[in-house]
C-alpha cells in the first residue's frame, strides 16, 4: 500500500493547522485591541529610563557625571544616546517625540549645573534603534517559537490524524484481499479495538457480509452434495431397469414404465430445484398486488380435492374472512410464488396425515405490525425438535421419513419465496400431537386485488 490518503491527510491538515495559527495571529495583530506593540512599549520605557538617568547625572555632576554614567552602559547602548546643545530650557517640559504618533527619536532637555560650567543640553535618544533590537524576527512579525509550535504540533496533529483514520481503512483493504481470494472466514471487528466510529461500522457490516457470503458458499456446496445424493437413486433405479429390459426382453413393458416414473420424479425435482432457485430473484422484481385470501381459498380448494383420496379433513375461516374483515389488505409481489408455498406448506401437511385427521388452515391479520398470519395446523406425529430449526433447508427429512420426488424441497421453496416478500415462515410442535406451520406475509394497500 502506498498510503496516498495517509499523506494527503497529513499534509492537508498539516497546512490547515498551520494556516489557522498564523492566521489568528495576524488577525489578532491588525484587529486586536488598540495598544502599542510589545517592541514599541519595551523600547520607550527602556528610553525614558535611561533618559531620566542622563538627565539627572547632567542635572548634578555636569559633564563628568554624564560622562561617567555613559562609560557604564554597554557600547550598543551609548551609541543610542547623544547630547548636543540648547538654547531654551523647560525644567517641567516632558519626553517628547520628533515623529508625533510614530516617534523615532526621544529627547529630553537638561542643564548643567552653574559649578561646573552651566549651559543647556538636549538628551537624544535613537528609539527607532532601540525598537530593532526587540523587534520579533519572522514573517509578519511572528515570533520563531510560534512557528516552531505551529510547524511541530500541526505535523504531529497530522500524522496522528491521518494514521487514526488509515489504519483501519488498510485493514478493510487487506480484509477485501483476502475475501477475493476465497478466505470467507477473514473478520476486521476485533482488529478496530474500542473504535465507535463509521469505520468500525463498517467493519461489522464487512463481518457480517462475509459471514453471509461463507454462509451462502455452505449452503451452495451442501445442496450441490444433496443434489447429486438425490438424483443417484433415481438414476440408479433407471439403470437397473435398462438392465432388466436387455436381460429379459419379456419385461421390457415393466422396464419402461419404471423408466417412465423415474423420469417423471427427475423431472419434478429440476422443476423443484429451478423453483428454488427463482424463488428470490422473481419474488423481489414483481410489482403485482393481489388478494391472500382468495389465493388461499384456491389452494384449499386444490388440496379438498387431492384429500378425497386420503380422508383427510380440511378446515378454514376462510368463508368467513379472518376476523371478519369485509375488505382485506393486498399483497405486493408475485402471487405464482406465494400459491406455491402455500402449496407445499399445505400438501406436507396432508402427506403427513391420516384417515379422518383434521387439517386446519387460519388466516388472520396483525394490525400492528401490517402483517398477514396463516397458520397450518395437523395433527400428525409431528417433528423431532432437534430437526424444527432445518426443516426448510434443502433436503432435511427426519429419521425414517419415506422418499419422495420432490421431498425436501417445498418447504426449502416456501421460506425463499416469502423471504422474497419480505415474510417469513416457522414451525411448532402441537399439543397434543402434531405440528403448526406459521406463515408471516406483510401486506399492502387495502381494496380488492
Amino acid at each position: 500500500m502506498r498510503r496516498r490518503l495517509f499523506w494527503k491527510i497529513l499534509f492537508s491538515f498539516w497546512l490547515t493547522f498551520m494556516g489557522i495559527v498564523e492566521g489568528v495571529w495576524v488577525v489578532y495583530a491588525l484587529y486586536g485591541p488598540p495598544r502599542k506593540p510589545l517592541d514599541v512599549h519595551i523600547s520607550e520605557r527602556i528610553a525614558g529610563l535611561q533618559l531620566a538617568s542622563a538627565a539627572a547625572a547632567l542635572e548634578t555632576g555636569g559633564q563628568q557625571a554624564l560622562a561617567a554614567l555613559l562609560a557604564a552602559w554597554p557600547l550598543e547602548e551609548r551609541e543610542l544616546l547623544r547630547v548636543r546643545p540648547s538654547e531654551t530650557l523647560g525644567r517641567d517640559d516632558p519626553i517628547l517625540g520628533l515623529e508625533p504618533g510614530r516617534p523615532a527619536e526621544l529627547i529630553r532637555r537638561a542643564s548643567a549645573p552653574q559649578a561646573e560650567g552651566g549651559g543647556n543640553y538636549e538628551l537624544v535618544y535613537d528609539l527607532a534603534a532601540l525598537r530593532a533590537q526587540y523587534r520579533p524576527p519572522g514573517p509578519l512579525n511572528i515570533p520563531d517559537h510560534l512557528l516552531i509550535l505551529g510547524l511541530l504540533g500541526g505535523l504531529l496533529f497530522s500524522a496522528t490524524l491521518a494514521w487514526y483514520l488509515t489504519q483501519p481503512i488498510g485493514r478493510l483493504r487487506d480484509g477485501f484481499q483476502r475475501l477475493a481470494q476465497g478466505q470467507l472466514d477473514v473478520r476486521l471487528g476485533q482488529g478496530m479495538g474500542r473504535r465507535r466510529d463509521e469505520l468500525s461500522d463498517l467493519a461489522r457490516d464487512f463481518d457480517a457480509m462475509a459471514a453471509r457470503l461463507q454462509q451462502l458458499v455452505a449452503v451452495r456446496d451442501q445442496l450441490l452434495h444433496d443434489v447429486s445424493h438425490e438424483l443417484r437413486s433415481p438414476l440408479a433405479r433407471l439403470h437397473l431397469a435398462v438392465g432388466l429390459a436387455r436381460q429379459n426382453p419379456e419385461r421390457i413393458q415393466t422396464s419402461l414404465e419404471r423408466i417412465e416414473q423415474e423420469a417423471y420424479r427427475l423431472d419434478d425435482m429440476v422443476g423443484e430445484l429451478l423453483s428454488l432457485a427463482r424463488a428470490q430473484a422473481d419474488g423481489e422484481h414483481c410489482e403485482e398486488y393481489f388478494d391472500l385470501g382468495q389465493l388461499a381459498a384456491s389452494v384449499v380448494e386444490d388440496a379438498r380435492f387431492e384429500a378425497q383420496a386420503s380422508g383427510v379433513i380440511i378446515q378454514t375461516n376462510l368463508t368467513e374472512g379472518p376476523q371478519g374483515e369485509e375488505s382485506l389488505p393486498t399483497v405486493r409481489g408475485n402471487a405464482t410464488l406465494i400459491r406455491r408455498a402455500l402449496e407445499n406448506v399445505v400438501r406436507n401437511a396432508l402427506h403427513h396425515s391420516s384417515r379422518g385427521q383434521v387439517v386446519s388452515l387460519d388466516l388472520r391479520l396483525d394490525w400492528p405490525d401490517r402483517a398477514f398470519v396463516l397458520e397450518v395446523t395437523d395433527q400428525g406425529p409431528g417433528v423431532d425438535p432437534s430437526l424444527l430449526a432445518d426443516m426448510f433447508e434443502p433436503f432435511v427429512r427426519a429419521p425414517g421419513a419415506a422418499e419422495e420426488p420432490g421431498f425436501g424441497l417445498g418447504l426449502s421453496i416456501a421460506r425463499r419465496s416469502l423471504a422474497a416478500h419480505g415474510g417469513s415462515i416457522q414451525a411448532a410442535n402441537h399439543q397434543p400431537h402434531g405440528l403448526v406451520v406459521s406463515i408471516r406475509l406483510p401486506f399492502g394497500p387495502t381494496g380488492a386485488a
